[in-house]
């Protein structure tokens, strides 16, 4: 949300959980049909534009970058742990998620299957 003046504080605190959907913050009067508008003791206070799925694989993978550095310089152990972390947020339920993970971690499909299956064998061993 730009404009003029200040923001409402629960605008601001709500502000780090939008940045990290890689959602959009806009006045609640400019909200469309599928925004999310919140509201404070009874007061719409802001609209929130979430992302299309696509650009969130995207929005995750440079998240991940900014706090790991290079993803396709990292170790196989650390690959492994992200390709984890994907799937827990469902990235690979998106068209395409493998390959674009796969391109993002510098490995092929291939082995991001090889690291769902063994985190998935890891989990039916009792």
């Amino acid at each position: 949300m730009s404009g003029g003046g200040a923001a409402h504080p629960f605008a601001e605190a709500v502000r780090p959980l939008v940045d990290a959907m890689g959602a959009e913050m806009l006045p609640p009067g400019e909200a469309g049909d599928d925004d999310v508008v919140l509201t404070w003791e009874g007061q719409a206070v802001v609209a929130v534009r979430l992302p299309p799925l696509a650009d969130s694989l995207d929005h995750l993978l440079a998240d991940l970058e900014r706090r790991h550095g290079p993803l396709a310089g990292l170790g196989r152990k650390d690959k492994q742990q992200l390709v984890r972390h994907l799937e827990e947020r469902g990235a690979f339920a998106l068209r395409h998620g493998v390959e674009t993970v796969a391109s993002a971690l510098g490995v092929s499909r291939f082995t991001v299957y090889n690291y769902l299956n063994r985190e998935n064998a890891g989990r039916d061993t009792p």
